[in-house]
């Protein structure tokens, strides 16, 4: 077990419960309050519950501890807050409201709406009158913390610590991976056990994935309006706890073995050299709107854990009701303290930072790349050495930051995806219909790394995540099926989830049997793939692409946790190649390190023979010179010159537009010859070519893509 820090005579114990000799020790923030109970809950053995309130005697800098006798591991218990009832000055203390412990380790039980869980009066319509303070208890329709063990038996694990150069990333649910999956025992699926077991584990290894994004693993709980309409927050964009691994994600019931289920988890992962990263949601929480119920930080302080306007009121860049305000000290060491925590005590290797532009506005609601917490997170000597990932955009004023992010975060890079899609869907669906693309330019751009967005400060390519896809929008098989989303289903008339999908449905929108339609679909696919798998940066697949999942047409299903989100395994044989390119496309950035490298091409002379560390050709083998800007060049050949890393050149040919062309391969100081390593034409994976000079023209379909083995540049 880790030693206990001791409690300092001037400064309040570190917040949350820590055990000791003879009981266990509750620090809670409230810093308007005029009392704080801790409330200790025991089952008999008939299941009846009593509650035991022991007030916190001592307080520091708006810190309420004490050590309450008898305590120990296996405890539930939750806090109330005494003091003023104001919103004119958002004091909103309601002791009849049962709160969250903010620095929970564990959870169990769930919400329950009720009005009860209002701070203010509603009735059963949940609306009421928010400056009259509500009577009733809440404590039988909340969930309870729990008192855990930290000791875990890590034997030799160790973080893989991967480059981000050697990286393929799988953004993954932990229950849409192996619900439906046949290989993991019944009782194991959609588990935190579920996604370590050898079946699905051998599934990532087999694709090179080198590190799984989970989808949000804190506590969370679903919006009142879901509840309502019989749906539930499938995603977990909703958080109800930082400290504690998401109960139901288990398969265990016992709150320490949900907690020991997530580590071992962990360790297995990294046992198959698998790193696990974290997305994790620090810019609103599961209480919403002020309108909404009074769960855990509303209840200790509103004032110190929510952006707040003159008027009391929440400032929203979140779309969600409520930001937490990261210029406050407590808010951002909770922040912190959280993240170290799923690091030491969880072994886990990085975040992606959802709406990570909300973590980084300061006190004029703006965003700053010196803000405090970035600069904590840069120089704290445990979380500036995990992967950090941001979400380059919130839903407030300015909300758009892509490339703004200091080293070392890494970005999403919805440039990327945006180009990608354009070329390969909408500018083809151009052509077919006999009009003219955006041509080759921003392609090119992204192939190369986006060195127009992240070229500031040292950080080179590995500061752009590039993806196609991801859980928030068409799946890969959906861009390439359909027009127009379809998310009824979601209760919204279907106006949630983006209108700019980027999408083409080839001429039928949705499920066709037309061959040949099917045939255009599954070759967009593995262009699209390729384009990922072989561009500059680091790659993100989202889970289930590998295999053409489709959401029948719902860009967002945020709500779904039935088979329209769960990844089905029955694969038909389109998928069976699907899965088997992507794992060759994969195969081909591992074997090829001049697709990964870290540092951005120049496009100068890097070699003796005057070759250059990449060149640009159009589809007549000569060099683009002033030919960017020519919509109308829609074949663009690429080549990643190997030899100033005494590797082979790789030379990537994509041609965008809906007809067959003829294309001469390009002459290059070096190059005595091209070996044709993938076609995107193909349904799976062939065997080599012979080679063919330089100057030769080749046949290419409309819209696919090539990779050749530049033979003798290395």
């Amino acid at each position: 077990m880790r030693p206990r820090p001791a409690v300092m005579p001037d400064l309040p114990p570190e917040p949350g419960v820590r055990l000791t000799s003879d009981g266990a020790l509750f620090a809670v923030y409230a810093g308007h309050a005029t009392g704080v109970e801790v409330c200790l809950f025991d089952v008999a053995a008939d299941g009846s519950e009593t509650e035991r309130r022991v007030p916190l005697r001592q307080r520091a800098h708006g810190t309420w501890f004490d050590t309450v006798p008898g305590v120990g591991a296996g405890q539930r218990y939750g806090f109330r807050v005494h003091g003023d009832w104001d919103p004119d000055r958002s004091l909103l203390h309601n002791p009849a409201k049962l709160l969250l412990d903010p620095y929970a380790r564990a959870v169990e039980g769930e919400v329950h709406l009720d009005p009860a869980l209002y701070g203010h009066t509603v009735g059963p319509d949940l609306r009421g009158d928010l400056w009259v303070r509500d009577g009733r208890d809440s404590s039988r329709h909340l969930p309870r913390c729990v008192i855990v063990e930290d000791d875990f038996d890590w034997d030799t694990d160790a973080p893989p610590r991967r480059s981000l150069t050697d990286s393929v990333l799988y953004e993954v649910h932990v229950k849409n991976a192996t619900k439906l999956h046949p290989g993991v025992p019944e009782p194991l699926r959609g588990t935190y056990a579920g996604l370590a077991h050898p079946a699905f584990v051998e599934h990532l290894l087999g694709l090179g994935v080198t590190a799984v994004e989970l989808l949000p693993v804190h506590t969370f709980t679903s919006e009142p309006d879901l509840v309502r309409r019989g749906l539930t927050n499938h995603w977990g964009y909703n958080t109800l706890g930082f400290f504690a691994p998401h109960a139901a994600y288990a398969s265990v019931t016992d709150p320490q073995g949900v907690v020991d289920e997530f580590k071992t988890m962990v360790k297995d992962l990294h046992a198959a050299g698998i790193e696990v990263l974290l997305d994790v949601v620090y810019n609103h929480t599961a209480e919403n709107s002020r309108e909404d119920m009074t769960l855990s930080w509303r209840g200790l302080d509103q004032r110190a854990y929510y952006r707040l306007d003159g008027r009391g009121r929440d400032v929203d860049v979140t779309g969600c009701g409520n930001t937490l305000d990261l210029t406050h000290p407590v808010v951002t060491r909770m922040v912190l303290d959280s993240l170290r925590h799923w690091v030491q005590e969880f072994h886990v290797d990085g975040f992606r930072f959802d709406l990570a532009v909300a973590l980084g506005r300061g006190k004029d609601d703006g965003y700053d790349r010196d803000h405090p917490f970035l600069m904590a997170l840069r120089t704290d000597p445990v979380l500036s050495r995990t992967k950090l990932v941001a979400e380059p955009w919130d839903l407030g004023i300015h909300g758009w930051r892509t490339g703004q992010f200091p080293p070392p975060f890494s970005e999403w890079n919805d440039r990327y995806r945006d180009a990608t899609r354009t070329f390969w869907l909408r500018d083809v669906a151009a052509s077919a219909a006999g009009g003219v693309g955006h041509g080759v330019r921003e392609l090119a751009t992204r192939l190369a790394g986006s060195q127009d967005l992240f070229d500031r400060h040292d950080r080179g390519t590995i500061a752009s995540v590039n993806f196609v896809t991801a859980h928030d929008g068409f799946t890969l098989a959906d861009l390439t099926a359909y027009d127009t989303k379809d998310n009824l289903a979601n209760g919204h008339n279907g106006t949630d989830g983006t209108n700019d999908n980027r999408s083409w449905n080839h001429g039928v929108e949705g499920c066709t049997d037309d061959p040949d339609v099917r045939a255009r679909r599954r070759r967009s696919m593995r262009n699209l793939l390729g384009t990922l798998l072989l561009s500059t940066g680091v790659p993100m697949l989202a889970a289930g692409d590998e295999i053409g999942r489709s959401q029948r047409g719902n860009n967002n299903p945020y709500c779904q946790d039935n088979e329209t989100s769960w990844t089905s395994w029955e694969l038909e044989p389109w998928q069976e190649d699907l899965l088997e390119t992507t794992r060759h496309l994969v195969r081909l950035r591992t074997e090829h390190p001049v697709l990964r490298q870290r540092a951005f091409f120049s496009g100068r002379q890097v070699h003796a023979d005057g070759s250059t560390d990449l060149a640009w050709f159009a589809g007549d083998g000569l060099p683009v010179g002033n030919r960017w800007e020519k919509p109308a060049l829609d074949v663009l050949q690429a080549l990643y010159n190997g030899a100033v890393l005494g590797q082979e050149s790789v030379l990537v040919v994509v041609n965008g537009s809906a007809w067959a062309a003829d294309v001469t391969l390009p002459r290059a100081p070096g190059v005595t010859a091209y070996r044709l390593l993938w076609d995107s034409a193909d349904e799976r994976p062939l065997e080599l070519q012979e080679s063919l000079e330089p100057g030769t023209s080749v046949p290419m379909v409309g819209a696919s893509m090539r990779v050749w083995r530049a033979v003798g540049q290395s």
